[in-house]
C-alpha cells in the first residue's frame, strides 16, 4: 500500500481501498473537469465526511494544525511521515509532474489539493474550498 493508501486507511478505516491516478485518468489541479462532487468508485464504501473526521482527529492533538491547507499538517494529523522524502513519494504516486528534487510550496499545495480530490473520488465528502 502506498502513502495515499495509508491516508485513506487513516480516514476511511482499515478496509479502505484507494484508487489513485495509476488506476484513474490524471487530472490537473486547475482542470475545469475536476469534479468537486464525490463519485465513489466502490459501492461498498459509505460516504465519509472528511471535514468531520479530520476535525475530530484535530481535537485530540495538542498542536494546532492547518490540515485544511497544508499537506505537512494533514500528514501530521494522521500520524504519518510528513518528511520531504515521504512527500516526494506521495507526489510520484499521485502523478505530480513538477520538480520533486527539493521542497517547494508549489508541490506541497498541489499535493494537498490532489489528496483532497482523490479522497472525494474515493467516496469522501470534501469541502470544495479544500480542493481549489
Amino acid at each position: 500500500m502506498g502513502i495515499f493508501g495509508d491516508i485513506m486507511s487513516k480516514i476511511f478505516g482499515q478496509s479502505a481501498k484507494a484508487e489513485t491516478p495509476a488506476t484513474q485518468p490524471s487530472q490537473t489541479p486547475t482542470s475545469p473537469s475536476a469534479s468537486t462532487a464525490p463519485s465513489s468508485t466502490s459501492s461498498t464504501q459509505p460516504m465519509v465526511d472528511i471535514k468531520a473526521v479530520l476535525s475530530g482527529l484535530a481535537k485530540s492533538k495538542k498542536q494546532k494544525l492547518k490540515y485544511d491547507k497544508s499537506i505537512v499538517d494533514l500528514l501530521k494529523l494522521l500520524d504519518l511521515d510528513s518528511s520531504l522524502t515521504a512527500r516526494q513519494k506521495l507526489a510520484k504516486e499521485l502523478g505530480y509532474s513538477g520538480d520533486t528534487t527539493k521542497a517547494s510550496s508549489k508541490m506541497n499545495v498541489w499535493l494537498h489539493k490532489e489528496v483532497m480530490r482523490q479522497l472525494a473520488t474515493n467516496g469522501g465528502k470534501v469541502p470544495k474550498k479544500w480542493m481549489e
